[in-house]
């Protein structure tokens, strides 16, 4: 299970400071393989991100859910590997930014993610893939901004809507010019799949980035009539159950096109369940919104306990990633930047600030914790929580909150042993004051770079 394209990995650390690397990394250097070896018969692996949105930790089959039949992605985490401690961030745009960039939005923007960012489908290009995006944008403002469009932020090919749906209808395009709009949200999981596949078969002869970003399960949610009411519980459900059916069509296309082994399939939701605004969605749309559950964990969407940042998420790649493996180890969408750097070829960004880490030992299964220790949590530019290890830490007097956030917890300092208590129901900070000490510096390490732009640049995600 070597990776032919590079002879040795860069580590980059988390913290600001973390560009500075040892003299043993400088040393490295990227070298093509031998001519006559087996590995430069193969073509650097295809890379599809499959990125759901509000969909909860316990809305998987293969993550507790007992209403709700995922056989696709259930097969798909058997097929792989699946990880229990994966972050993003707790709201959609900045989630995007996050995983385009490597960086958390307090670099990045969040929906305001600027035309400088260097994103993973530009690195991809330096390398000779060909790169497409399909589904929900929501990084340039939601509106028409050319130069932080798709097209313009390294993708050839474009099409899906720039925001969200909250007002029941999208406006779609391809690639910089409108194509249309839609009310009908059951279409939208099925028109963005044959969209997916459609961009595999063109690209099936070279290496891709495919990356699918769903508007389902967000705010004002639909089934097609096919799948409502197939789950016998909810209308949530059912949207949940159709998305995997349609997940199940785009693996069957990447099987046929003989892909399969040399495909890398990401999967994960942007942020946690909308389960905390429910009322006031439902007076608004007339009961088709969204209702995920967490599962085990502690609140929902736009909140640092781990119900809104903590989501499922699986990788699979034959023969590389270990199949039937579970991984509690930290993991977040901002290491994909530095991963697929090591998988792939091209070179992470040297001039900014990456908080990602190289994860590549973790996911071919020759690391046990990988190259994580520690996660920041962060809402509208506000520090408000770290995780080091087993330990998670929240910050005293926060202020930055979604109105819909209800459990906002307590002014004071909060710590949590999430190995026994990942539903964050105990706090020990009075018992370990030694572990909350260690945790405030790790928080207080976490440094901001001089150019970072404007505060309260975030839009309300309703």
């Amino acid at each position: 299970m070597t990776i032919p394209y590079l002879t040795c990995m860069r580590r980059h650390r988390h913290l600001a400071i973390h560009l500075t690397l040892t003299a043993a990394l400088l040393s490295c250097t990227t070298t093509a393989p031998p001519e006559d070896s087996e590995a430069s018969e193969e073509r650097p692996p295809n890379i599809v991100i499959i990125f759901t949105d509000d969909q909860g930790y316990g809305d998987l089959g293969s993550f507790g859910s007992e209403t709700i039949q995922s056989p696709r992605l259930d097969q798909l985490a058997n097929e792989g590997t699946r990880f229990t401690s994966f972050y993003v961030q707790v709201v959609c745009g900045p989630s995007r930014s996050a995983l385009l960039t490597g960086r958390h939005p307090i670099r990045s923007w969040g929906w305001n993610m600027p035309a400088s960012e260097v994103t993973i489908a530009e690195q991809l290009k330096t390398v000779g893939y060909a790169t497409g995006a399909v589904g929900k944008w929501d990084v340039s403002n939601r509106a028409a901004v050319l130069d932080r469009m798709p097209n313009a932020q390294g993708f050839d090919y474009y099409w899906g809507p720039l925001g969200a749906n909250d007002n029941g209808t999208v406006a779609f395009y391809h690639n910089n010019a409108a194509d249309g709009e839609t009310d009908d949200m059951a279409s939208l999981t099925r028109i963005y799949t044959d969209k997916a596949i459609d961009f595999v078969e063109q690209n099936k002869d070279r290496p891709f980035l495919l990356y699918l970003a769903h508007t389902m399960v967000h705010s004002i949610i639909d089934a097609s009539p096919e799948f409502k009411g197939k789950s016998g519980s909810s209308l949530y459900d059912d949207t949940i159950q159709e998305l995997d059916y349609h997940t199940g069509r785009l693996l069957d296309a990447i099987d046929e096109l003989g892909l399969r082994d040399n495909t890398i399939v990401i999967f994960a939701s942007d942020n946690g369940a909308w389960n905390n605004m429910q009322e006031r969605l439902r007076e608004n749309h007339n009961g088709a919104v969204a209702w995920g559950s967490s599962g085990p964990l502690r609140s929902g969407k736009g909140s640092t306990y781990e119900g809104g940042i903590r989501v499922p998420a699986i990788v699979r790649w034959p023969g590389h990633v270990p199949a039937g493996r579970v991984s509690d180890a930290i993991f977040a969408s901002i290491d994909f930047m530095p991963t697929l750097a090591t998988l792939t070829g091209y070179e992470t960004p040297d001039d900014r600030v990456i908080d990602g880490v190289d994860q590549t030992e973790l996911l071919l299964g020759r690391s046990e914790t990988g190259a994580r220790d520690h996660y920041h949590y962060f809402v509208q530019n506000e520090l408000q929580a770290v995780r080091s290890g087993k330990w998670k830490l929240r910050l005293p007097n926060l202020e930055k909150f979604y109105g819909y956030v209800d459990d906002r917890g307590t002014d004071g300092v909060e710590l949590y042993d999430l190995s026994v208590d990942i539903g964050e129901k105990t706090n020990l900070a009075d018992a370990e004051p030694d572990v909350v000490s260690a945790l405030m510096e790790v928080a207080k390490a976490f440094e901001l770079p001089e150019e970072l732009g404007p505060t309260g640049i975030y839009l309300e995600d309703e």
